[in-house]
């Protein structure tokens, strides 16, 4: 096994160990409890991981996560308002109108 990523939350180890998998790479996320010992500990050794089971699969998972790494955050805006938008959004989060279909 072999480490590929720390994160600085839980949510984001989870997230990449998810897309991960979805693409066929075994993956781990370790020190998902270790929170509770900050202060214990020095904060960047609580960091969530995220670790690949094979190795022949490191190459592939080391692609995969530059990628996700280097992606623009994209955003959509509000035809009413005009706020930015996280992509996921549906409904404006400044006025709760429906955002435009992104298809």
């Amino acid at each position: 096994m072999r480490r590929v990523f720390t994160a600085s939350g839980l949510g984001e180890a989870q997230l990449v160990a998810q897309m991960l998998e979805a693409a066929g790479v075994r993956a781990q996320v370790f020190n998902d409890h270790a929170a509770g010992a900050l202060g214990e500990l020095p904060a960047t050794e609580t960091w969530p991981e995220v670790w690949v089971e094979r190795d022949h699969q490191l190459m592939m998972a080391r692609s995969l996560i530059a990628d996700y790494e280097s992606a623009p955050d994209q955003t959509v805006l509000c035809q009413d308002c005009g706020e930015s938008n996280p992509v996921t959004f549906e409904i404006c989060w400044q006025c709760r109108q429906p955002l435009p279909d992104r298809l």
